[in-house]
């Protein structure tokens, strides 16, 4: 009985670090991928296209972040998945 509280202890530590961990790099990717996206088209200002009314542009930016945000949470949840089995193990 013992071993499994001290085993779903650091489960449950784990799941918080690897929740905060994972907050963060989404933060951090919600923030890098606009400007990715700017370096990518240089041509192109999407903040100033979007003011005016451009409505492919912002579904495409949209649709990019939104494609990347998903990605990162699916690698995090994967981490946080993976720390749980292998302190449960």
């Amino acid at each position: 009985m013992k071993d499994a509280l001290i085993n779903l202890g650091w489960a449950s530590l784990f799941t918080v670090v690897s929740a905060a961990i994972g907050l963060l790099l989404v933060l951090c990717a919600s923030m890098a991928i606009p400007r990715v996206l700017d370096w990518l088209t240089p041509a192109i200002d999407e903040e100033k296209e979007i003011v005016r009314g451009n409505r492919a542009v912002a579904e495409y930016f949209g649709r990019l972040v939104a494609a990347a945000v998903i990605g990162v949470s699916i690698i995090i949840a994967a981490a946080i998945i993976g720390g749980v089995l292998f302190v449960t193990s």
